[in-house]
């Protein structure tokens, strides 16, 4: 009969992690399936045999998680990351299977069943920071109800390709915030989940499914559409110009769509307006020259 023995390390994100020895053995090392070769390069890599278990209850020890997955098949390691200060648990864990099967197994018979009354999120260990930040296979979705859970959005978008992972935002007292993200294994798969759920009706409200564009992808292109501007806002100029004369003033610089100053209640200048020009670059003359 194997018995467990505790010992602690440390997960790639520095958190503290109680692994799991069997057999006497340590399989709580950082890499998180058991290592085999490739038969046509001769370089190692690794069986899919690793499984990440998210939103776990706090209490969830490493015992109570080798109970649950050892009936999917031979487990051979599982750790709880921690916090290194408290040594309070952050909800997760890995579980190592000796075989992909076993671990394939545990992951589509139980993902988000309930464990010490949450239910346990399932998904394939990706230990590559790249990978999940790629965007590659991700797409984003809001506008979600609020009963809409993990498990309503896997069983949703399941339909078009197998996920590595879905998660609804939450904040922190569990509530749904409206929005949500599944990483497909494929572009394709996400493409078509994108085409046919999007404007959809979820529990009675209309969904956005789009591309996921990472954190530096979003404010790289905000970057780029403020240089685009073809408003210039000009103030100052007391009540000697209406709109009339403030469009000749700034008519050399291009052509103009619109044009106002803005007036009180009795239709005198308050000194400030608004010039739209036709192309960018005409706004951008203006600001150079204001400049000067």
């Amino acid at each position: 009969m194997l018995s467990p023995h505790p010992s602690f390390r440390f997960c790639s994100d520095g958190a503290v992690a109680q692994s799991l020895y069997l057999s006497g053995k340590d399989f709580g090392s950082d890499n998180m399936a058991a290592s085999v070769t490739n038969a046509n390069t001769g370089t190692p890599s690794y069986s899919m045999a690793s499984l990440y278990v998210g939103d776990l209850h706090p209490d969830v020890t490493e015992s109570m998680l080798f109970e649950k997955f050892s009936t999917a098949g031979s487990v051979l390691s599982i750790r709880v990351c921690r916090d290194n200060a408290s040594r309070l648990s952050l909800g997760y864990a890995y579980v190592n299977f000796q075989q992909p099967t076993d671990a394939e197994r545990a992951l589509d018979t139980m993902n988000f069943d309930i464990l010490h009354g949450r239910p346990m999120r399932i998904m394939w260990s990706q230990r590559d920071p790249a990978v999940r930040r790629s965007g590659t296979g991700n797409i984003f979705i809001k506008n979600l109800d609020k009963v809409i859970d993990n498990k309503s959005i896997y069983d949703t978008f399941s339909l078009f390709g197998n996920i590595l992972s879905c998660k609804v935002a939450v904040d922190e007292e569990g509530n749904s915030k409206g929005y949500g993200f599944v990483h497909f294994e494929t572009e394709e798969a996400a493409q078509s989940a994108i085409n046919k759920v999007n404007g959809m009706l979820l529990a009675g409200k209309k969904v956005f499914v789009g591309k996921f564009q990472p954190r530096s992808q979003r404010m790289r292109e905000m970057g780029e559409s403020t240089k685009k501007f073809t408003n210039v806002f000009i103030k100052n100029f007391g009540d000697a110009l209406d709109k009339e004369a403030l469009q000749k003033l700034f008519e050399p610089f291009g052509t103009i769509t619109s044009c106002a100053v803005m007036t009180d209640g009795e239709g005198k200048s308050k000194g400030f307006g608004f010039v739209a020009y036709e192309q960018p670059e005409m706004a951008e003359k203006v600001t150079l020259f204001t400049s000067l």
